[in-house]
C-alpha cells in the first residue's frame, strides 16, 4: 500500500514526463531575447485598445464616405493618412479627379477634421464624463507612441 501511495503521488507530481536538466536552461542564450523590449501587460492592453479605437474611427469614416457623392475622392484621400511610402501626392489626386491641388488640400483638411471629430466621439463613449475626453486622448497617443 505504501508503494501504491508513493506511485500515485509521483504521477500526481508529473511522473512519467521527460525531465529537462536545469543545466540546459541556464545555458540558454538570452541575448536574442531582451526583456526590456517586452511590453508590459498594461501597455499591451492600452495599445490594443488604441488600435481598436482608431480602427473603429476609420471604419466610420469609410462608411460615411460610401454614403456621400464623392466616395472615391474620400477613399483616395484616406491613403494620405497612411505612412506608406508609395502614397500619391495631393497634386496627383487632383489630376485624377480633375481638381486643383488647393481643392484637394481643402478636401484633405476637411477629412482630417472629420477624423478628429469622430475620434473624440469614439473616445467619449469610453469615459464617464466629457471632462475626461482630453486625458483619454492623451493616454491613447501615449500608448501608440510607446
Amino acid at each position: 500500500m505504501a508503494n501504491e501511495r508513493r506511485d500515485a503521488a509521483t504521477i500526481k507530481r508529473g511522473g512519467g514526463r521527460t525531465l529537462i536538466p536545469l543545466d540546459e536552461v541556464e545555458s540558454y542564450d538570452s541575448s536574442e531575447f531582451d526583456r526590456s523590449e517586452m511590453l508590459s501587460a498594461d501597455l499591451l492592453y492600452d495599445r490594443r485598445w488604441a488600435f481598436t479605437v482608431l480602427d473603429r474611427v476609420l471604419a466610420r469614416l469609410r462608411e460615411e464616405s460610401q454614403r456621400s457623392a464623392n466616395a472615391a475622392l474620400l477613399e483616395r484621400l484616406n491613403t494620405l493618412l497612411s505612412d506608406e511610402p508609395e502614397r500619391p501626392s495631393q497634386a496627383e489626386i487632383g489630376r485624377e479627379f480633375g481638381m486643383t491641388e488647393n481643392a484637394v488640400k481643402q478636401a484633405f483638411h476637411r477629412l482630417r477634421q472629420r477624423y478628429r471629430q469622430l475620434l473624440r466621439e469614439e473616445v467619449a463613449q469610453t469615459v464617464a464624463t466629457p471632462a475626461e475626453i482630453e486625458d483619454e486622448l492623451r493616454h491613447l497617443i501615449t500608448a501608440l507612441r510607446s
